[in-house]
Order: C-alpha cells, then sequence, then structure tokens
C-alpha cells in the first residue's frame, strides 16, 4: 500500500510540474516579424536538426527537405527526411488556417489531430506523434514551438513526453528557398 501511495505522489507531482511550465503563447502576440504560415511555408523549406534525449545527449541528426503548397486556408508540407544513420523518413502534413490564428494539422503518423495557435512571430502546436523505436511504436506527446526570425529562417523547438515525463526535445532550424 505505501509503495502504491508513493508511486501515485510521484506522478501527480511530475504532472503539476508539467502543467507549472507552460507558457501561454499570447506573450509573443507583439512579436515581429509576424508569422502567416501560407506565406512561410509555400514553396521549397530546408531544415536541419537533431533529437536529443533528456540528459541532452545528441541521439541522432536528421536534414529535412519540404515542399509546401496552399489552396486557400489548406497546405500541404511534403517532408522528406535524410537521417544521420542512413535511414530516411517521410510526412506529409495537411494544415488547416482557423479563425482566430487557429491550426489543425493532421498527417499519417499524427494520432488524431495537432491542434495549435498562431500569435506574433510564434506557432505553438501539440500533437501526439507515433514514433517507430527499435521494432516498436510508441505514441509520443509533443508541445512544438516554431518562431520565426525572419523571411527565411525559423526556429523550432519541440518537446516530446511521454505520461508527463519529459523524454527529449528534437530542435530544428528552417531556411526558406528564396
Amino acid at each position: 500500500m505505501k509503495r502504491l501511495i508513493c508511486t501515485c505522489t510521484i506522478l501527480l507531482a511530475s504532472l503539476l510540474v508539467a502543467a507549472c511550465g507552460t507558457v501561454n503563447p499570447e506573450v509573443y502576440k507583439d512579436q515581429q516579424p509576424r508569422l502567416e504560415l501560407s506565406t512561410y511555408f509555400n514553396g521549397t523549406v530546408d531544415a536541419w536538426g537533431v533529437f536529443t534525449d533528456r540528459s541532452g545527449k545528441v541521439v541522432k541528426r536528421f536534414t529535412v527537405v519540404m515542399r509546401c503548397t496552399w489552396q486557400g486556408d489548406t497546405g500541404t508540407l511534403d517532408e522528406d527526411f535524410s537521417y544521420s544513420d542512413g535511414t530516411r523518413g517521410k510526412r506529409v502534413w495537411t494544415l488547416r488556417k482557423l479563425e482566430g490564428g487557429r491550426i489543425v494539422g493532421t498527417a499519417p503518423d499524427v494520432v488524431g489531430e495537432a491542434l495549435g495557435v498562431v500569435v506574433g512571430n510564434t506557432l505553438n502546436w501539440k500533437y501526439v506523434l507515433r514514433l517507430p523505436v527499435d521494432g516498436s511504436t510508441y505514441d509520443v506527446s509533443f508541445d512544438d514551438w516554431m518562431f520565426l526570425m525572419d523571411d527565411e529562417v525559423m526556429l523550432n523547438r519541440a518537446v516530446m513526453s511521454k505520461f508527463g515525463i519529459t523524454l527529449g526535445e528534437v530542435t530544428l532550424s528552417f531556411r526558406k528557398r528564396k
């Protein structure tokens, strides 16, 4: 019984700490330049990134070539990944812009929908990604933040977690081709 109470207490404390760390995207409402997804993610965008584990160790490096198109308020981000271990991957996002800066995204390896909001120079969206790891598949939560730096460069930081426990981070730098 003591063990169950201890386990429940640790789990509750972890969830409370995770909840306290949430930043409200509205703090970026006055940041410039203003992010317009259909402008930045239109054409070809290149990205360079790393996966780090919870200790900060780089586990994998990767590059991405994104081919982005829009039809009205619906966008397609066709991403081709090349990983440092020689493997390749693909993800095709479908984005829908809604009122109030809200965004909804879907992709074959996203569980349900990615839900987010664009405020100022920032996109924050949350989603669950089905990740293959060593022959198994895990559903991992992402708290994904993108910050537009200028017309060409965007920085991205996503925290990966499961059951409120941080597993690691993904950090990317995007450059829009002219």
